[in-house]
């Protein structure tokens, strides 16, 4: 399948993004997502969002923090993004139309895999960040059994005109994610999301799906575990 520019592809999919977003596993995501950067938030702290699609995770975080701002390429996505009242910009994560050293914390989920100048976002994203501040970057991990799903699954829809095929995706294990961190960029600490999940569907059953999400939510700051979470959320602090 041809694949699409980001922008293109995000616009497409941006009708078709929430229809399951809402039930057990997909929330259950953005629970542990949120959860991780809720732990460097204060009152205080100035957030950004970048790739913040719809708004679903910038929603949860928005009230914890002084000021959230969201930033994504696809006006389809901010459509729902601004009907949500949350505070969202319009523009690339490999061009942040944002001040230098203006954020307490940078989060992005779901976005860098699909980035081709994945070192151009990590160099924006350490200029928008005070000294002392942090980054928390989700990459897709090859090194789980989300990915060995994924090589043998159909493609998903994400419109009635097009599949997840057409955009560019990228799987990263966690010694290439550290050449993708600039100088100033430290890495803290390693999260892994969805250890144990081989099909998102099992959430949904009345026992497995407990069950599977008080396992992961154990596994996620495992040493031994999170470097096979198929979302591997790595920390990364700017120094001073």
């Amino acid at each position: 399948m041809t694949q699409l520019p980001n922008k293109h592809y995000y616009d497409e999919f941006a009708g078709w993004y929430e229809r399951h977003r809402h039930d057990g596993y997909h929330v259950f995501i953005d629970e542990l997502e949120s959860e991780a950067v809720r732990r460097y938030l204060t009152p205080q702290s100035r957030l950004l969002e970048a790739g913040c699609g719809t708004g679903l995770v910038l929603g949860r975080l928005a009230p914890h923090a002084g000021l959230a701002v969201g930033v994504d390429l696809s006006s389809g996505m901010l459509k729902k993004a601004h009907e949500r009242a949350l505070t969202v910009v319009q523009g690339s994560v490999t061009q942040l139309p944002l001040a230098d050293a203006s954020f307490d914390l940078v989060c992005s989920f779901k976005v860098l895999a699909h980035v081709e100048a994945i070192q151009e976002a990590m160099r924006e994203f350490a200029r928008v960040l005070r000294p002392g501040g942090r980054l928390l970057a989700e990459f897709y991990n090859p090194h789980s059994l989300r990915y060995l799903i994924k090589r043998f699954k159909p493609p998903s829809a994400i419109s009635d005109k097009t599949s997840d095929e057409a955009v560019f995706t990228r799987y990263d294990s966690l010694a290439r994610i550290r050449t993708y961190l600039p100088a100033e960029l430290e890495l803290e600490t390693v999260r892994g999301i969805r250890v144990f999940t081989p099909v998102s569907q099992l959430h949904r059953w009345p026992l497995v799906g407990p069950a599977l999400r008080a396992l992961e939510r154990g596994a996620a700051d495992l040493p031994g575990l999170r470097r096979l979470g198929g979302f591997l959320l790595v920390v990364a602090q700017k120094r001073g």
